[in-house]
């Protein structure tokens, strides 16, 4: 697009801004402040992290080196109950991106209802490059280095990327050997066997799968035969995939670090997991299966002709310049933040709908709330009860973004920050501002 067609200034080309995830979130929150009409006095108590904490960790190799790993916690906002948030393991982590994934874990919290405010964490680190002893010793560094902003009424750390079950039990022996109190509801994600939750490994995809068919039930649309691209598959992406196409979905594409995998006819999800969880954790030569095709470029995956596009990897993924190329019916974001505020706009624009990630990935958190009042309680649950109340939350916190959305005349991104942000922004002002 040509801009300021002048003498005194020359036609030039419009290119994105720099993209930044913090960025991305301030444009987000400052667009929804202004279809809520918000004061100055209400925008200040809300969109500011309120507390940024940084640190250098040393931590012994096992050679017997010392190495400094650089690590972030960030709580945005504990109006609505204790911080919830994941702590992410690598090397592109920064305060920036840990920023940005709080704020969101604000609004996510509240369009789904959970009475837990917003906070995320992050250790500069590639996790594949330490052995498991140095992991260990890096989880517990973590949460040792920084204990006095954690715990089950302060802030409540959760698995990312990453990170996994074995590391937040970990991080729970820790925190309890500092504060000499069997406390397992300071961590979430665990394993089952000290307070985890069944149905939690699942859970993020599990409440993108209801998201997906809310959406189809509100808008008159069937999933059985509809085709599918994943970008990234991991935990989420993996087990989007498999719970696709268990519900009638055909998945075609299939992506990850080692590129794009593509089968017109379908691709065997579950012998996919298989080949990678054979082959380090990654889909690299995958194309050697019956019928597959590996696209010269990995970002393809995402300008597919499909019924609906998970990008589940990491965030900035559909930016200006690939916006224009995507053909999916519907998008359903697996990842925190996949879409640049200004593909953003191209997609609205195009009439591509997407189910944005504070709604369409907020599953995950839904089930760590869960087995936080279950850790509490001390009684536990079926995975049928979990998935249960989690299509439950689910429906709802969809029902009120799609209605928002359709009153107000709004993206659904638009509306789950309206509906997120109102609800803060009253919690905010029932507590009051201790003076």
């Amino acid at each position: 697009m040509l801009t300021g067609n002048t003498p005194e200034q020359p036609a030039r080309l419009y290119t994105e801004p720099p993209i930044t995830a913090f960025g991305n979130a301030s444009r987000q929150f400052d667009q929804a402040a202004h279809v809520l009409g918000l004061t100055d006095n209400q925008i200040a108590i809300v969109k500011l992290p309120r507390l940024i904490v940084q640190a250098n960790l040393p931590v012994k190799m096992d050679d017997g080196r010392i190495r400094i790993f650089q690590a972030f916690r960030v709580q945005h906002n504990k109006a609505r109950g204790p911080a919830k948030g994941g702590i992410r393991f690598h090397p592109d982590v920064n305060l920036d991106e840990v920023s940005a994934l709080a704020f969101w874990m604000t609004v996510k919290c509240a369009v789904a209802g959970i009475p837990m405010g917003g906070a995320k964490g992050g250790v500069v680190v590639d996790p594949a490059g330490l052995s498991v002893t140095e992991l260990e010793r890096l989880s517990r560094r973590y949460v040792a280095e920084l204990i006095e902003f954690f715990g089950p009424d302060v802030d409540v750390p959760a698995p990312d990327v990453g990170t996994n079950a074995q590391m937040m039990g970990w991080m729970m022996d820790t925190y309890i050997m500092h504060t000499r109190r069997y406390t397992p509801a300071a961590i979430t994600g665990k394993p089952l066997e000290i307070g985890g939750s069944a149905g939690r490994e699942a859970a993020a995809a599990r409440g993108l799968l209801f998201n997906v068919q809310r959406w189809a039930q509100r808008t008159g649309h069937h999933l059985r035969g509809m085709t599918v691209a994943v970008q990234g598959f991991g935990n989420v992406g993996s087990w989007s995939a498999r719970l696709l196409a268990a519900d009638g979905c055909r998945v075609v594409a299939i992506s990850d670090i080692s590129g794009a995998y593509y089968n017109p006819d379908g691709i065997d999800v579950e012998a996919a997991i298989g080949h990678a969880r054979a082959n380090r954790g990654i889909l690299a030569s995958y194309e050697t299966k019956p019928g597959v095709k590996k696209l010269d470029d990995a970002m393809h995956v995402l300008e597919l002709p499909v019924d609906i596009l998970v990008p589940a990897a990491l965030e900035n993924q559909i930016t200006v310049k690939n916006a224009g190329r995507i053909r999916a019916r519907l998008i359903a974001e697996g990842a925190d933040g996949p879409i640049t505020y200004d593909a953003d706009e191209i997609l609205n624009q195009a009439g591509i709908p997407v189910i944005p990630d504070i709604l369409c990935n907020s599953g995950g958190v839904t089930v760590s709330y869960l087995e936080w009042v279950q850790n509490r309680i001390g009684l536990f649950w079926s995975e049928e009860r979990v998935n249960r109340d989690l299509e439950e939350i689910m429906d709802r916190a969809f029902d009120a973004v799609y209605e928002t959305a359709q009153h107000r005349g709004i993206s659904m991104r638009m509306a789950a920050f309206v509906v997120g942000i109102e609800l803060v922004v009253r919690a905010s002002e029932a507590r009051g501002l201790y003076a």
